[in-house]
């Protein structure tokens, strides 16, 4: 396999996880499986939740697709490294930056970043399974990179005129 071949997959796999992982939010953790994920929707005092359960699964799939993949020679390999490398930024992303799991990350003053963690703070507005909205992790609705610019943009002004 070449290493164009094996680049393409693995960033294809990568942005197919951006819409699975929006599908499994919406759909079933928010449905069939949400009392494994209403964890992560009420306060409790725990460093682990039933939630990360998901990690869990998805981390066996893609060290099981690796395993078998005999060291890059089958196409399945890339998917299984396609799938590690989303949910690593998936976890800093979701675990450290927006909900401060492990507390080395700051808040950004990076436009995109403070535009997902009001998308996520909507998210979590609602802690029953029904009416959350924003489902994803590295899209993020237009009108939240708008709030989030605007933000900015107040919070510079006001420094500049003090």
């Amino acid at each position: 396999m070449t290493a164009l071949t094996a680049l393409g997959i693995t960033l294809a796999t990568f942005g197919f996880m951006e819409f699975w992982a929006w599908f499994m939010h919406k759909f079933v953790q928010h449905g069939p499986l949400w009392f494994l994920h209403r964890s992560h929707h009420v306060r409790h005092p725990h460093p682990v939740e039933r939630n990360d359960l998901f990690f869990l699964i998805y981390g066996g799939i893609s060290a099981a697709l690796v395993i078998t993949g005999e060291d890059g020679a089958r196409w399945w390999f890339w998917v299984g490294v396609g799938i590690a490398a989303y949910g690593t930024v998936y976890f800093f992303v979701h675990d450290v930056l927006i909900h401060g799991r492990l507390r080395f990350w700051k808040k950004s003053q990076n436009t995109y970043l403070r535009a997902l963690n009001m998308a996520h703070k909507t998210h979590h507005k609602t802690t029953g399974r029904d009416g959350s909205a924003e489902f994803g992790l590295l899209w993020v609705s237009p009108k939240y990179l708008q709030l989030a610019k605007k933000q900015l943009r107040n919070r510079r002004d006001k420094i500049q005129s003090a």
